[in-house]
């Protein structure tokens, strides 16, 4: 058997954890549709490591506009 390795799922609140901001923002980002992008699995909310790190550089900014 093949196996490859799995990327980390965290929960919301290690999500958060991992970007810095409260488990409150990161619901309300997710219900606008301006955060992350994540995994429902069943009624479970999970974000993929890596793509939260792929997002986060996303949001380097280098002035305010826009």
């Amino acid at each position: 058997m093949n196996h490859t390795p799995t990327h980390r799922r965290l929960n919301e609140r290690e999500a958060a954890a991992e970007l810095g901001i409260s488990f409150r923002t990161l619901q309300q980002w997710r219900v606008r549709g301006i955060g992350p992008t994540y995994l429902k699995i069943g009624r479970s909310v999970r974000y993929d490591a890596a793509s939260l790190e792929i997002w986060l550089a996303q949001q380097t900014r280098t002035n305010t506009a826009g």
